[in-house]
């Protein structure tokens, strides 16, 4: 009840829970494709080189978003090209990716005149502190994965199930892949709103993972993700709110458990049926 009558009074609160149902509505999008193509590996990559472009954005005086939106694409079409056009290397390149980023965002934070604990927030989320501008932000970036998956879905589909046939059907795989990893690398600026860079990879998965217990369609999946992923969120806001927790790591032990239930749930079932 504390976090509800606050909801009504404070700001803050109330674009915290504007940013997190933005938020769950790409996570269940394009974690529905992460998790269903099985490029958990890949989106980690690039969500950890994403603090490359931050360090770097931030050393120079910009927004580290802006920065962060141009190392995650960067990101994403050099290990997406990498992984399709040679794949006894990918885990070396996205291994490689992913510390080099981290690493060399690490070095110009390090040297960053004046340096505070502000970019801190974005290793760890805090989605408490998110304003009107980055709002406006998030919901534009839904925007783009929205049109875009409603307009490629059946390449989407063709390319995440069967790329014989996505070639034989004149798909062009590369191009539509690489377009999916550009929107996984948006979607995880998106979500380091939320929870920071740390934990990006896990709310991307863990939602649509727990859909996928339920529901076998793809466009259900991605429906079901999103509510899902809306309830986490919503719920570790209210969860941390009294104790003063971190409520991007409140909102993943929350998610990971519902993730647990419904693994023990599907095998309970399928051993009752059995």
């Amino acid at each position: 009840m504390e976090f509800f009558e606050a909801l009504g009074q404070q700001t803050f609160l109330q674009h915290a829970v504007i940013a997190g149902l933005l938020a769950s509505v790409a996570c269940g999008i394009t974690g529905t494709y992460v998790v269903v193509r099985r490029i958990v590996f890949i989106s980690g990559g690039i969500s950890h080189a994403v603090l490359g472009g931050m360090g770097i954005a931030y050393y120079y005086s910009c927004n580290p978003m802006h920065g962060a939106v141009v190392a995650s694409l960067i990101a994403a079409l050099v290990i997406g090209y990498i992984s399709l056009q040679y794949h006894q290397h990918e885990d070396t390149i996205i291994g490689a990716v992913w510390a080099v980023g981290m690493a060399i965002g690490i070095l110009f934070i390090y040297k960053t005149p004046g340096y505070t604990v502000d970019l801190m927030s974005y290793l760890f989320g805090n989605i408490l502190m998110v304003g009107t501008e980055r709002m406006h932000a998030l919901a534009l970036l839904d925007g783009i994965i929205i049109v875009s998956v409603l307009i490629f879905y059946k390449r989407f589909l063709a390319v995440c199930f069967d790329e014989e046939y996505s070639r034989l059907q004149d798909i062009s795989v590369l191009s539509t892949y690489l377009l999916l990893l550009c929107l996984i690398a948006l979607t995880v600026v998106i979500l380091i709103q939320v929870v920071g860079v740390i934990l990006v990879i896990a709310l991307l998965t863990l939602p649509a993972a727990t859909a996928r217990h339920f529901v076998h369609s793809l466009g259900r999946m991605m429906i079901l993700a999103s509510i899902l992923a809306a309830l986490f969120t919503i719920t570790g806001l209210i969860v941390s709110y009294g104790p003063g927790l971190p409520a991007g790591a409140t909102i993943i032990v929350i998610a990971a458990a519902a993730y647990l239930l419904a693994t023990g749930f599907t095998a309970l079932t399928a051993r009752l049926r059995g």
